[in-house]
């Protein structure tokens, strides 16, 4: 009696995120050689190395196990292959030539070093001409999103990364800014995550100063500006919420258009800017009409994809840790999907010690902090300590208003506008800075 001929076994790992002929290429090549295994990577492999996906780890998942050649679909945790190689010891792994260079150079080398161990090969067909994952990711871009899927995003990267950025955001051009913005360090992409609408710089860019003097009707013509032409989370500066009755239609009015989260903080009377401190004769809210707010709030919501999270202004107001601790404990019973500490001094040490003495409580919630005082600070040094969020809560604007400045000083100091012309970008790439749609 014959004996039945094992098939080679085929190892494809794969973001999947949008399919195109170049991925139907690489499974149909993979498929000639043997049984295709298919790695889908999470959300956090994928979004270690760049953008997290459109489409979540199940969907993606859903769609390569319907795939004509795929054979089996696993779950690839980590951009490392190894882990998974060690495990399946495939006769072969099948991917792209385009990875030679760049931050995969260093994962295909150990994908070839763990393949020898049981005389594996990897397979490298040509890249498919004609197909480029950049401009169709841009091209996704262009298209836009929905409010169903921009609210989700958030959510999604607290559980794909250990810290999200989050960059300050005032008209639909400072968004197309965080949305677009990236630069490349040791082979590695980085840009933001996320969006900040701020009130300080919705309110500065208007003329009008930081006391919930602008309406929430206004904001949201702010709002739209940005969410037409991003597709980027966004976490809304909602100020004090208001009296709790308002605060349920904020979070309405927020949830319908796909925001991910907004921040409120726990005081009361004439909104002042926090930096102030305690000079700004600002009063922080009690404890129990706060959490009554959140839980109007908890109750207003449709979904259970939108954040409400609470700033604790103690430390600003320079009350004691202890009780900024106990907010935090109070706030989070009271339903809140995070936690915003604040503070002004020029140093970290106050909020690293509330970071220290918070991850010790029962009960604990995402992390943000905003480090405008203490820029001085790292991303990963914060991080280290806890923090889930980063806000770089007002430098957009910041930025922005002396050069406008330097620019205008320049043409009345010499008559024309020659001499400006060195600081402004070029007018063909303004005009052809936005999409026309067509």
């Amino acid at each position: 009696m014959t004996s039945k001929i094992k098939k080679k076994q085929v190892y494809v790992g794969m973001s999947a995120d949008i399919i195109h002929p170049g991925h139907l290429n690489i499974i149909h090549e993979a498929s000639k050689l043997g049984e295709v295994t298919i790695g889908v990577l999470t959300d956090a492999a994928i979004a270690s190395y760049k953008r997290l996906p459109y489409l979540s780890f199940e969907q993606r998942k859903m769609i390569v196990e319907n795939i004509v050649g795929v054979s089996k679909v696993v779950t690839q945790n980590v951009l490392d292959y190894v882990p998974n190689l060690e495990k399946l010891k495939p006769d072969y792994v099948v991917h792209g030539d385009d990875w030679k260079v760049g931050v995969q150079s260093i994962i295909r080398q150990r994908v070839i070093d763990t393949l020898a161990q049981w005389g594996g090969e990897l397979v490298e067909p040509m890249y498919t001409p004609g197909i480029s994952s950049t401009k169709l990711n841009a091209a996704v871009r262009r298209i836009g999103t929905t409010p169903e899927i921009r609210i989700k995003r958030l959510s999604r990267l607290l559980e794909a990364k250990k810290i999200i950025r989050i960059l300050e955001v005032h008209d639909g051009l400072s968004g197309m800014i965080a949305e677009d913005a990236f630069v490349e360090k040791n082979g590695m992409k980085y840009e933001f995550d996320g969006m900040w609408s701020s009130s300080l710089t919705d309110s500065t860019a208007r003329g009008k100063p930081d006391i919930e003097y602008i309406g929430l009707t206004s904001r949201m013509n702010t709002l739209n500006d940005i969410l037409e032409v991003t597709t980027k989370p966004i976490i809304y500066d909602g100020d004090s919420g208001g009296m709790p009755e308002h605060f349920v239609f904020m979070v309405r009015t927020l949830e319908r258009l796909g925001v991910s989260a907004v921040i409120i903080e726990d005081k009361v009377g004439l909104k002042k800017n926090s930096l102030l401190g305690i000079e700004g004769g600002q009063s922080q809210d009690t404890i129990e009409n706060f959490t009554n707010k959140i839980v109007a709030g908890r109750k207003a919501m449709i979904t259970d994809d939108f954040m409400i999270i609470a700033r604790i202004e103690s430390l600003i107001l320079e009350a004691s840790q202890d009780d900024a601790l106990e907010r935090a404990a109070a706030y989070i019973d009271a339903g809140v999907d995070g936690i915003m500490i604040h503070s002004k001094k020029e140093t970290p040490d106050e909020i690293l010690e509330f970071c220290k003495r918070y991850s010790k409580l029962t009960r604990t919630v995402p992390l943000v902090t905003v480090p405008t005082t203490y820029c001085q600070t790292t991303e990963d040094e914060l991080s280290d300590f806890g923090v889930n969020v980063v806000i770089y809560a007002n430098h957009m604007l910041r930025s922005a208003y002396p050069a406008m400045t330097r620019t205008a000083k320049s043409i009345l100091s010499s008559g024309r506008a020659q001499e400006a012309d060195e600081m402004c970008m070029p007018i063909k790439d303004i005009i052809t800075l936005i999409p026309d749609g067509v």
